[in-house]
């Protein structure tokens, strides 16, 4: 019956030649329910399912997070860090700023995505060339301020992802798909998830991404912020995020204890709660929001870029998780996958 009324939901966003979605509900350590729907590829027509890898968007910043939180536990790096202290030559800015505001968001880092357009000015995205990670850097270290001054605000920041990829790098010796490699995807044996550099490595049965435009579907797979990796650059599939979700569950990669810091949402300096943008009270910790759903204690992520959508629920005192992987942007996962929950919920009570 769960089942059943789960498929009804997702079966419904798309159709069998339409670019898709991936989803997995996972109860109590166990897979509840697994299903592909629609193409990965308009032109294969290959159909998506529990393999299929998806670019996770920002879903990639618990992953970053997971790699710094393991570089401080094996002191190569300090939460009270700061980016003068990393990046000698950066402005002086950069003393006031943490890896721990990067982590949660209360750097006030200036947009990455706003400052490149500025480089660009009234340039047509596919003219203008794909930056990487420390080029999001170099762009930074060009700047003489921050929007607010770091640890007083909540700003919800790409631009701080893409320094801790760079914080990774410097730190470990390794290149950031190398390090989360090594230590994360083989070890957990996501053996399919991997941070996608064009020219450097492939994806797997990838999905492309797409938009639709009036009644044709038109591949988004790229933009120039894309090659970015440490805010977005990973691919991953249901069933390698299920192997995630274990890990996290079983604190296989992090204990409890270290863990914890990630745990925590950002407070202001008095430890008042941080609003956003909007004015509206924020609970975001190291790469993960922690704001319950319908009374159940939540950690979560949401992806977006262009073509691509994703979330992953984790209702961790329910053991429950569902993830949602889409290659369109017409789709809202995050509201189909709080549905999914609804219907556990009520089936468990």
């Amino acid at each position: 019956m769960v089942a059943k009324q789960l498929n009804e939901i997702f079966s419904g966003v798309t159709r069998p030649d339409e670019p898709g979605l991936a989803v997995i509900v996972r109860s109590e350590g166990r897979t509840l329910f697994e299903q592909g729907y629609g193409v990965r590829d308009t032109a294969t027509r290959a159909r998506i399912d529990g393999r299929t890898n998806f670019r996770l968007a920002s879903v990639t910043k618990q992953f970053t997070a997971m790699a710094v939180m393991m570089l401080v536990r094996e002191g190569k790096l300090r939460y009270d860090e700061t980016l003068a202290q990393l990046f000698p030559g950066f402005p002086e800015y950069g003393k006031t700023i943490t890896i721990r505001n990067l982590l949660n968001h209360t750097s006030g880092l200036m947009d990455y995505e706003d400052l490149l357009d500025k480089e660009y000015p009234d340039t047509p995205p596919e003219k203008i060339p794909q930056i990487h990670d420390a080029g999001v850097l170099a762009l930074l270290m060009r700047q003489t301020a921050t929007k607010f001054p770091p640890g007083t605000r909540w700003a919800y920041s790409n631009s701080g992802y893409a320094v801790l990829a760079m914080t990774i790098e410097k730190a470990s010796g390794a290149t950031f798909g190398q390090f989360l490699g090594e230590r994360i995807f083989e070890p957990l044996k996501m053996s399919n998830t991997v941070a996608y550099e064009k020219g450097k490595n492939e994806v797997a049965n990838r999905a492309f991404g797409y938009t639709k435009n009036g009644e044709t579907w038109q591949e988004t797979d790229q933009s120039p912020t894309s090659a970015v990796l440490g805010d977005g650059g990973i691919y991953s599939s249901v069933e390698d995020l299920a192997k995630w979700d274990d890990a996290l569950a079983h604190h296989t990669l992090m204990s409890v204890r270290d863990m914890q810091p990630a745990m925590q949402p950002a407070a202001g300096p008095a430890g008042e709660a941080l609003l956003d943008p909007e004015g509206k009270p924020v609970f975001y910790g190291f790469g993960w929001f922690l704001d319950p759903y319908a009374g159940h204690e939540r950690m979560y992520h949401d992806g977006d870029t262009v073509g691509f959508r994703s979330t992953i629920q984790r209702f961790t005192k329910d053991r429950l998780t569902i993830v949602v992987l889409c290659n369109r942007e017409d789709l809202n996962p995050q509201k189909l996958a709080e549905q999914a929950a609804d219907i556990v919920f009520a089936a468990k009570k």
